[in-house]
């Protein structure tokens, strides 16, 4: 008996195993950051960057990160339930949608990244990339931020330009 064929004829293994690279990427990095840095004491790199090891509660820009702990369980259920989602997207995604697979697997990889750190770093994710200029202060962030945010750039991006490229076919 063979294996389900995914609706529309998608081959979904390699968007996982992309997923799966960036969430490796992100841990070892958090790792290393774990390893080599002090918390709060930045490591000037350029003049507007700096690595910087810091801990995240919450979700983007520290929401909820001073809510006494049950968001951790919050985030914990909604990281499952929108990968959970992604995979299925992923499985169901026609072939020739490369960008938006390439999006999904960014951001399901970064969901699970952080997941990652919320089960096994005691609900805190950690952050260590910190961009500023002058009094401008970017908040710390981590690898699987970065895919999160650029999948859903390219999400936004696709969903804006593709029914233009379709009119013009």
């Amino acid at each position: 008996m063979s294996a389900p064929v995914p609706a529309g004829g998608g081959a979904p293994l390699p968007w996982l195993a992309l997923a799966v690279a960036v969430t490796v990427l992100d841990q070892a990095t958090k790792w290393a950051a774990l390893h080599w840095l002090e918390v709060h004491r930045p490591v000037p790199l350029v003049p507007t960057f700096d690595l910087l090891l810091t801990f995240n509660t919450g979700a983007a820009f520290s929401l909820l990160g001073d809510a006494g702990g049950w968001q951790r369980w919050l985030f914990i259920a909604l990281a499952i339930a929108v990968g959970a989602y992604l995979v299925r997207w992923l499985w169901r995604l026609p072939p020739g949608e490369r960008w938006t697979a390439w999006a999904l697997s960014l951001v399901l990889g970064g969901a699970v990244g952080n997941l990652l750190d919320r089960l096994f770093r005691d609900g805190r994710v950690v952050d260590f990339l910190y961009f500023h200029y002058r009094s401008f202060h970017w908040p710390a962030f981590n690898v699987a931020d970065s895919a999160i945010c650029v999948g859903a750039a390219i999400l936004v991006v696709t969903s804006l330009f593709a029914p233009a490229a379709e009119d013009a076919r």
